[in-house]
């Protein structure tokens, strides 16, 4: 006599809660995108591209002495050979080493909540204030002891103001004059400034913002804490803490590669606790920085 099995009422109360529970934190943490991504890059492996997958990590956690501040963003100086990041709780504009090393402070003035920096040109750097929206452009020199941000260029965008869920990240694409600016999150967006920083006098003062809502639907991570251009490929950078996870955007804003911040991944021994600014140098070496003040650096295997 054939017997079938038959789960008791309590236990189908109990499961399926647990299933709908499962399959709508999946959809919340974007991971069955995440997941079908990683099979279809796993199966067909894109050539043209900067290749995080390739990279591993040849300077992992190293403690940034000197700094206990909390940390936030990351530039390269292509004309100093140097790295920029900004602390704001104590504000201070930082110069460190391509190893972590603090090599100046410079005391922030009138900065609210700075949160980003990105390198412009010789000199000149743009700085986040995260929770006014504000774009504050400085300018540094050896000689410069402290910036204050009534003496600085400054756009003001008060798109979708929610505290400290503001402008996290900043990148420049210096051929195509574009800063591009990541909200952090709810939503979470990134958006093009065409028109700041200003640098013709001759010419009149027109600020163009543009979203691309279709780049955006496909960012399949939790939050965005910091972005990079790529001068080379084109390509767009976007770190996410929460998700522990670096894209690779192409031109189109399509995914291309990740490189994974969690343990056992791109070589790392430990995972990567609150990773929160990235930076690119011209040989296409990864820089970044954890909260509070932890400092790696990845580099593409040779193929």
């Amino acid at each position: 006599m054939r017997r079938f099995f038959r789960l008791p009422p309590i236990a189908l109360f109990l499961v399926v809660p647990a299933v709908l529970l499962l399959g709508l934190a999946g959809q919340h943490y974007r991971l069955y995108e995440r997941g079908w991504f990683n099979l279809k890059t796993w199966l067909q492996p894109v050539e043209q591209g900067i290749g995080l997958n390739r990279y591993r990590v040849v300077l992992e956690a190293r403690v940034i002495d000197g700094l206990h501040d909390d940390i936030s963003a990351l530039t390269y100086d292509p004309d100093r050979k140097s790295l920029f990041t900004v602390t704001n709780k104590s504000p201070e504009l930082i110069e460190l080493s391509l190893d972590g090393r603090i090599l100046r402070r410079v005391p922030l003035t009138g900065f609210g909540d700075p949160e980003a920096v990105e390198y412009i040109s010789p000199g000149s750097y743009v700085i986040t204030d995260e929770r006014q929206q504000r774009l504050i452009r400085v300018h540094l020199d050896d000689d410069t002891v402290f910036l204050d941000a009534k003496d600085a260029e400054q756009l003001s965008l008060g798109i979708g103001l929610n505290g400290n869920k503001g402008f996290e990240g900043l990148a420049f694409d210096a051929a195509g004059k574009r800063l591009f600016v990541a909200k952090e999150r709810d939503p979470m967006l990134i958006y093009e400034v065409h028109g700041f920083p200003h640098d013709n006098p001759e010419q009149p003062y027109a600020v163009h913002v543009v979203q691309d809502r279709k780049r955006d639907s496909r960012l399949f991570v939790r939050d965005l804490s910091s972005l990079q251009f790529d001068e080379r490929s084109g390509h767009l950078l976007a770190l996410s803490d929460e998700s522990q996870l670096v894209l690779e955007l192409d031109v189109k804003g399509k995914p291309l590669s990740s490189l994974s911040l969690r343990k056992g991944f791109q070589g790392l021994a430990k995972s990567v606790p609150q990773a929160e600014g990235i930076a690119m140098d011209e040989a296409g070496a990864l820089y970044m920085v954890s909260e509070p003040n932890l400092f790696y650096v990845f580099k593409r295997e040779p193929e």
